[in-house]
């Protein structure tokens, strides 16, 4: 599968999530924000998550959806998003079904063994469906502004 490039239109998906089934045309007409990370619960995953719910203000002012992704279970999402008291959803994708569509399986090394994950990355959808930014390999600390910072510059 080839992978994507901004300008590229974003894949079509339904899943599972938080806030019931997402299906990926109900947010055409509306930025959409969807970011994929490794683990509930884990430190880098938790900052992230806590720095998109702290600026969800902002994105919804902006009309923006923001959808987490991760190959948890519906059930480890919906005690994370409790515990964190998300105001958006986040989406199961425990197949990989998703995190394929978007192209973020990757091998990567783990105390020096190989093992298949998630690269934690971020998509930036604009109101036609087609991907405006892209982010790969993201670190944590200042990501979520930078999405941010992304979305009121798409006007």
């Amino acid at each position: 599968m080839e992978p994507l490039n901004i300008g590229d239109m974003a894949p079509n998906f339904s899943a599972e999530s938080t806030l019931g089934t997402v299906e990926s045309t109900d947010t055409l007409g509306h930025p959409f924000v969807i970011y994929f990370y490794p683990k509930d619960n884990t430190p880098g995953c938790t900052t992230e998550t806590g720095d998109f719910k702290d600026l969800h203000e902002q994105f919804r002012q902006a009309g923006c959806y923001v959808a987490g992704v991760s190959r948890d279970t519906l059930k480890s999402h919906q005690n994370f998003s409790q515990k964190l008291d998300l105001p958006f959803t986040l989406i199961a994708d425990p197949d990989e079904t998703v995190c394929t569509l978007f192209g973020v399986m990757k091998l990567k090394n783990m105390y020096g063994k190989q093992v298949r994950g998630i690269e934690r990355s971020t998509f930036l959808i604009d109101r036609s469906g087609k991907i405006a930014q892209i982010w790969r390999g993201v670190k944590v600390p200042g990501h979520a502004q930078a999405v941010l910072t992304a979305l009121q510059n798409l006007a």
